[in-house]
């Protein structure tokens, strides 16, 4: 069984975070590395939806659970996804706010537990987890997220999910979640897998030329993975 305040604990784990140096770290005119780890996740994203058949995001609906600010939600409308389409959940009121702040009223944010959100089952073409199940430590709950997220999405649609697949020894409030998990959380899905991002440690020590030629080559360093779990049609 699940624990119920988990998602309490994960506002708990985030609280105890810099807010500062986080928006720093990943502010894409501010860090290099910020920039090529998102370059790099929206080409992988456009090479697996379109290898599952997809060529419009305009007449797909998507829900990002965990949308913190928007970012992921702004590059969806970049790529051509409808804004009425479009919906965030976030769990954090301030990062629920910055998200309303910043995408068009048409793209609904709700806040609260992702897992109690009114979405329909089968409703969503695709279901968006990025840097979601590393911050959840209850592998009870990881499951039940999982389950939830795989209701949602429809026939023939599917779960996105960007995380790290090693633990962080510096941050004991996430783990890792490599692609042996994913396919225990999702056993009915048919996956498509590529592992990207140069460990970011690392990425942001180089000067911003040399990233992406360092993620070409040292394959063994990217610590992330995005993953395409489809719902057969």
């Amino acid at each position: 069984m699940s624990d119920p305040t988990e998602p309490q604990a994960v506002q708990a784990r985030y609280a105890r975070r810099d807010a500062a140096q986080d928006a720093l770290r990943y502010q894409l005119m501010a860090s290099a590395s910020a920039l090529q780890a998102q370059q790099e996740r929206l080409r992988a994203m456009v090479r697996l939806w379109s290898a599952h058949g997809w060529t419009d995001l305009a007449d797909k609906s998507i829900t990002e659970v965990g949308c913190g600010s928007g970012g992921n939600l702004q590059d969806l409308l970049r790529l051509g996804a409808s804004p009425a389409r479009l919906q965030g959940l976030e769990l954090i009121a301030e990062r629920a706010a910055q998200a309303r702040g910043i995408l068009p009223s048409a793209v609904r944010i709700t806040e609260g537990d992702a897992t109690l959100a009114p979405v329909a089952d089968g409703s969503q073409h695709a279901v968006l987890a990025f840097t979601l199940f590393s911050s959840l430590l209850d592998p009870a709950f990881r499951q039940h997220m999982a389950d939830v997220l795989w209701r949602w999405a429809a026939p023939g649609g599917g779960v996105l999910v960007y995380d790290f697949i090693v633990d962080n020894p510096r941050n004991p409030d996430v783990r890792g979640v490599p692609l042996a998990e994913l396919h225990r959380l999702f056993s009915r899905a048919q996956v498509q897998s590529r592992r990207i991002t140069l460990a970011p440690p690392i990425a942001r020590r180089l000067p911003a030329a040399c990233i992406g030629p360092a993620s070409a080559l040292l394959y063994p360093l990217r610590t992330h993975r995005l993953t395409w779990l489809a719902r057969p049609a």
